[in-house]
């Protein structure tokens, strides 16, 4: 690995723009992370490159792996590349998802610092949620003026694990010096709507005011008990100072990476921090960011939330597709198939692709399809994707980056900068603001999913009307559904059959400025698999991690 300093000059950075973590990650400090995102950027203004993919496979399609190649095979075409991209959770890595930093030779890099603790942003984002909550509960405890209705608390603790013991707990107990006694529940971290306030706010004054605007509860009179009236803001602003500041690492190939926020897209909104891609983009000329899982879920929230919060916007979309996942859509998954049939699985997965590139244009991008391809592909099932992918004009482009780094993505990056020369559409967004949740929930299931209507369970609708009663319409919906689907059912894979998007529960994110739907059976906390990865994981007596996968 380059020394961070190294990195950091490369982007025009130097010493005192940076504070280090160790030899090889640091983080922007506050003085040039205002300076490189207050109003507009002087000077350079890159191209932001969005990457999704389509509906994965429990193997995963390789969207870091591929968004860390393209900013190394941009590097290799001689471009100012930086690639902009989210922290890992430690749930995912310890369960059976693994770790979030690509792989093989298009890996960010220190990757076992940074799939684990890293810089601490994570853990921070665990303090100061859970700080509100021991507040609000303080409050309970002590009856103090303000405090929220002990049935009417909303705010959960959370951790950075999996941990299905602690979905539904109780609290409290132990007498009078226990606290007040109510059933509670912790989410992941990733789920935090600390986590969402931190990667939406544009400055730390604006993560401020979304700290100030958390909703706890409600008091006896149902109105909003808030972290500002709990005096809780300014603490928990103390405890973000650094986790506000993005992080700087490097690719297997030594290409700069801020590493940034983690969200996760099948729960929360799923992309990196704004402030990560402001200051990206005034340091580079291309700059390489991806959102959560398959378009349906990161891609509609990194325009409908992100981009929509921002101003961002990006230059061109690409969608990551792999033989393996086109023929687990075609009734494929263990690929058994051979010739002709192998052939006719890949046309009939071929659907699941269809219906992102279709949500993908309602945005106006004709994304580029890139290939992650592997050794066990056939020349005939790489040329039959690829021929799919002209018939729809698209471009398209294999990588081999995993294998061979940024020199295997060259390809690719030419694609991406053919797409990149002309202009962009014009931002677009699938709802106006001023529709009712219904109306805009029913434009993401329709035009993004290929759900044929939207159904509300009582709970839904009654946080629905409080949202209004509170003034808290106008905002966009985050969806929390699986990821194995388009639908809210894991089961269904390629293009569903027609289906109902079944909405269970809304949850008001006044901090982070959008309403959350639970679809189906999603869950806010995961589970560890009966045979969880930790028990491959170890390190060894010099201290060495091994075993991420």
């Amino acid at each position: 690995m380059r020394p961070i300093l190294d990195v950091a000059a490369e982007l025009g950075l130097g010493p005192d723009d940076v504070s280090l973590y160790g030899r090889n990650t640091a983080k922007l400090t506050h003085r040039t992370l205002r300076r490189l995102t207050d109003g507009e950027p002087r000077g350079r203004r890159g191209k932001l490159i969005l990457v999704t993919a389509l509906t994965p496979t429990k193997y995963g399609e390789g969207k870091t792996t591929t968004s860390v190649a393209l900013a190394q095979g941009l590097a290799r075409l001689g471009k100012r590349a930086l690639a902009a991209l989210r922290e890992p959770s430690m749930g995912p890595i310890f369960g059976a998802k693994g770790g979030g930093t690509g792989g093989g030779r298009a890996t960010l890099e220190p990757s076992a610092q940074i799939n684990l603790h890293f810089t601490g942003d994570l853990h921070a984002i665990s303090a100061a949620n859970n700080l509100l909550a021991a507040l609000a509960d303080n409050a309970m405890h002590f009856r103090l003026e303000g405090a929220p209705d002990v049935r009417k608390v909303t705010w959960r603790r959370v951790l950075d694990m999996n941990e299905r013991a602690l979905r539904k707990i109780v609290i409290g107990l132990g007498g009078s010096t226990g606290g007040v006694p109510r059933e509670a529940a912790f989410d992941i971290t990733a789920a935090s709507e600390v986590m969402a306030a931190v990667c939406l706010a544009t400055s730390f004054a604006d993560l401020k005011v979304r700290l100030g605007r958390l909703i706890v509860g409600y008091d006896s009179a149902d109105r909003p008990v808030t972290a500002a009236s709990l005096g809780a803001t300014g603490p928990m602003a103390a405890i973000l100072a650094d986790a506000i500041l993005p992080n700087l690492a490097q690719t297997s190939d030594g290409v700069p990476a801020l590493v940034h926020g983690g969200p996760f897209a099948n729960i929360a909104h799923g992309c990196s921090s704004v402030l990560s891609s402001k200051a990206a983009l005034a340091l580079a000329d291309y700059v390489v960011t991806e959102a959560g899982f398959a378009f349906d879920l990161g891609g509609e929230k990194f325009f409908d939330i992100k981009c929509r919060t921002s101003g961002l916007w990006p230059s061109a979309v690409v969608v990551v597709a792999t033989v393996r996942a086109l023929r687990a859509h075609g009734d494929d998954p263990d690929l058994h198939a051979t010739g002709a049939d192998a052939l006719a699985a890949i046309e009939r997965g071929m659907v699941n692709l269809d219906r992102h590139v279709t949500a993908i244009r309602r945005f106006g991008f004709d994304p580029v399809v890139a290939i992650n391809a592997f050794d066990r592909d056939s020349p005939a099932e790489l040329e039959a994707l690829e021929g799919f992918c002209h018939e729809r004009g698209l471009r398209v482009a294999r990588h081999t980056a995993f294998a061979n780094g940024g020199e295997g993505a060259t390809a690719l990056a030419e694609a991406v900068e053919l797409a990149t020369s002309v202009p962009a559409p014009a931002p677009r967004f699938l709802y106006p603001l001023e529709a009712t949740p219904q109306e805009k929930l029913y434009a993401i299931a329709t035009q993004v999913y290929g759900a044929t209507d939207v159904s509300f369970e009582p709970q839904a609708l009654a946080e629905i009307a409080r949202a209004k009663a509170i003034g808290f319409e106008n905002v966009p919906i985050c969806v929390a559904k699986t990821h194995l689907s388009l639908s809210d059912d894991p089961t269904l894979g390629g293009n569903p059959p027609p289906f109902t998007l079944h909405v269970r529960e809304m949850r008001i994110r006044a901090g982070a400025g959008f309403l959350l739907a639970l679809t189906g059976e999603i869950q806010t906390l995961p589970a560890l698999p009966k045979k969880p990865a930790a028990f491959g994981i170890d390190a060894t007596d010099d201290g060495e991690v091994v075993g991420v996968r």
